[in-house]
């Protein structure tokens, strides 16, 4: 007797291309397709989605659905929402960000969705807000695990965050994002296809290549990483010498950051390369990789940057520190602390052995605890 497969629908709020987008893609195609029938759900149509359409994951895009609270907007989105799910009768709704779980969950009990799924790819309330607003939404995040059957958080800090003090903790599930073998590019092949982007006069001589891959948000706290490299032009001598910064990555902030850049005349220091396809295949062009956020909760770019050997200086946010031991495989800084991200490139500038030793060790751990096959296969116990 043949098995029906059972139906999936994986929803999301925005369709560019981060962490939580790179989620859904892997789990969307990468799960038997004998046993399951699966289509993503999207708010907006955008990289996420172009990438489905070329797996020949059926999309359905959604609409007016947004990141910020709109209540009109938002009432719009639920009646969407109710009849999509009546008429697609899903066996699993997986639903991912904030907006999107805890209106998903709501109509998903509402319509009797057999099994809601709610991964928390971070906590809103960690974001720079009001405490009116942090608390909002912190009962917003209580409600979508209450209504949720189970909840996955991709760190043990992001469940600690939430299930403190409450009676959520037996409802959340730790399962740690995870990576597939990346084809890199060598090093000076990298390093070529980046320098296309920088301006055709600049002299790099030997400098050394710091790098991150981000989206440029103000969560990303990369004011702080260009205030950093000012004070490392600060205290140099000679500015032949500097580092320069690459910024893979686009976002609402470019304009901000590209004002920031000027006001310490870093423009020969600091590039907003914008968004590169594919771009983790370049990360073997930086000598060091940085990621300075607010709030994280377990960036895939570490994982990434990890994999490809790369010392690693980063905020101890989230669950950053369940990947970078501090000091034996990259350095952890306390968030919006430009000096402590000054020192530490400093530090690693001046000791070639320990950026050898640190990327090392990072790249054994991500190799030995990181990987995509087991994030898929403790998913699939949960469908």
């Amino acid at each position: 007797m043949m098995i029906p497969k059972k139906k999936i629908l994986y929803c999301i709020t925005k369709s560019n291309w981060g962490g939580a987008q790179r989620y859904v893609y892997d789990l969307a195609t990468s799960l038997p397709k004998d046993q399951y029938d699966i289509a993503v759900l999207l708010g907006t149509d955008g990289a996420l989605a172009q990438k489905l359409k070329s797996a020949q994951i059926r999309t359905i895009i959604l609409g007016n659905l947004s990141r910020d609270i709109h209540l009109l907007k938002d009432f719009s989105v639920f009646i969407k929402l109710f009849k999509i799910f009546r008429q697609e009768k899903p066996d699993i709704i997986h639903l991912n960000s904030s907006k999107m779980g805890f209106l998903g969950t709501l109509v998903g009990r509402l319509t009797r969705v057999p099994k809601i799924i709610f991964t928390s790819h971070g906590w809103a309330f960690n974001e720079d807000r009001n405490k009116i607003q942090k608390k909002l939404i912190y009962l917003f995040h209580l409600c979508t695990i209450a209504l949720a059957h189970k909840t996955i958080a991709v760190s043990e800090q992001t469940r600690n965050q939430i299930s403190k003090n409450n009676s959520s903790l037996n409802k959340i599930i730790v399962i740690k994002n995870g990576i597939e073998k990346i084809d890199f590019l060598e090093k000076n092949l990298a390093k070529e296809k980046i320098t296309e982007k920088l301006p055709s006069d600049l002299d790099l001589g030997n400098r050394q290549w710091l790098g991150t891959i981000s989206e440029l948000h103000k969560n990303k706290g990369l004011k702080y990483m260009i205030e950093a490299m000012h004070l490392l032009e600060v205290e140099s001598d000679d500015r032949s010498t500097l580092p320069i910064l690459i910024i893979i990555g686009d976002g609402e902030r470019r304009e901000k950051l590209q004002q920031r850049i000027a006001r310490y005349r870093l423009e020969d220091t600091v590039f907003l390369v914008g968004r590169v396809d594919d771009a983790a295949k370049y990360l073997k062009a930086f000598d060091i990789f940085t990621l300075t956020s607010i709030t994280e909760a377990l960036p895939y770019v570490i994982l990434e940057a990890g994999q490809a050997g790369l010392p690693i200086i980063a905020s101890g946010v989230g669950g950053i520190p369940e990947i970078i031991d501090d000091m034996k495989n990259g350095i952890l800084v306390r968030p919006k602390e430009p000096e402590e991200i000054q020192k530490a490139i400093d530090f690693l500038i001046n000791k070639p052995e320990k950026m050898l030793t640190f990327g090392q060790e990072i790249q054994k751990k991500i190799q030995a605890d990181f990987s995509k096959e087991k994030m898929i296969s403790k998913t699939l116990v949960l469908y």
